[in-house]
């Protein structure tokens, strides 16, 4: 029986910090309508809930593009894909350093609600963030 209420409880924690895709519908009004705000064109975004926060998930200009909102409407981090050659140059020697012989999959360029930028190199699976001269800050699961 300890077996069993150990794995439930583990199951239910494990459940409860992944990301969960919501309908729009489930979305507050505050939520969406920063959203549309901030992107009034954009029609076919995805919805997502975690750690208390709304992400939603969109093509800005075939570039993916997300938000992160909490629940009063205020925008906490926007993200937009950019090229590898876009990332400042110390990134790309620190991966090169640091991963040999491992490619970027993606990179993105991360502002704050503060306006402080960020970058986000993935690389196996994780996420390496940079400040905005391109100095490593730490590494991220996905």
């Amino acid at each position: 029986m300890k077996k069993y209420t150990i794995l439930i409880i583990a199951t239910l924690f494990a459940s409860c910090s992944n990301a969960q895709k919501l309908n729009e519908k489930n979305v507050p009004i505050a939520v969406k309508d920063a959203f549309q705000k901030e992107y009034p064109n954009i029609t076919n975004a995805k919805w997502e809930y975690e750690n208390g926060n709304y992400e939603v998930n969109f093509n800005l200009e075939n570039k993916e593009a997300s938000l992160l909102i909490d629940e009063q409407g205020d925008i906490l981090e926007t993200e937009i894909e950019i090229k590898t050659s876009e990332l400042p140059k110390t990134v790309i020697d620190y991966t090169n350093a640091n991963y040999k012989g491992k490619r970027i999959k993606e990179a993105a360029r991360i502002i704050n609600s503060k306006g402080e930028i960020t970058y986000e190199a993935e690389i196996k699976g994780m996420d390496l963030i940079f400040d905005s001269n391109g100095n490593f800050i730490k590494t991220s699961k996905e």
